[in-house]
């Protein structure tokens, strides 16, 4: 998931200091409502710790009914590239199932995309793609080993 709409309104801000705007904070705890509407339930929550992710992986968290305290912060999430996402998903461990990643573009979509294969082009804020691999450990997972399942986001009506 990519973190929702962020505030550039304060000038000079550190970027990974940035909030969410008015609209962010009314789309990220709509995602997690629509996520949970979904059955989405993850094992885990692994999230950038960049001020608009966290606040993002919290309402959707919240949302969801996972406990805020295991949410997994990896500073390694914030402005990595692709390779470094997927030694993240790669550390998995084998018992979780399922679990979200908040992250950052450019990296999430080409992270989606890299993983799937799919043409996704931009997942917009506070987009959800949902990636289903057939692999029994998460350190198989690798280019083109994902199928995309769903892809949704806050402007978007139809549901899957």
């Amino acid at each position: 998931m990519r973190h929702a709409k962020s505030d550039w309104s304060i000038s000079g801000q550190k970027d990974f200091d940035r909030s969410l705007n008015q609209r962010g904070l009314m789309d990220a705890p709509k995602m997690g409502a629509r996520l949970k509407g979904m059955g989405i339930l993850p094992d885990l929550i692994i999230s950038s710790p960049a001020l608009r992710a966290k606040m993002t992986a919290e309402y959707v968290a919240e949302q969801l009914h996972y406990d805020l305290d295991k949410i997994d912060w990896n500073e390694e999430i914030y402005e990595a590239p692709v390779r470094t996402l997927l030694q993240i998903i790669n550390q998995v461990s084998p018992a979780i199932s399922s679990f979200i990643i908040f992250g950052h573009n450019p990296s999430i979509t080409y992270l989606a995309e890299y993983l799937s294969k799919a043409e996704i082009g931009n997942i917009p804020t506070a987009g959800v793609v949902c990636i289903e691999f057939e692999v029994p450990e998460w350190d198989m997972v690798s280019e083109g080993t994902g199928q995309l399942k769903w892809f949704i986001y806050p402007k978007e009506a139809t549901d899957i």
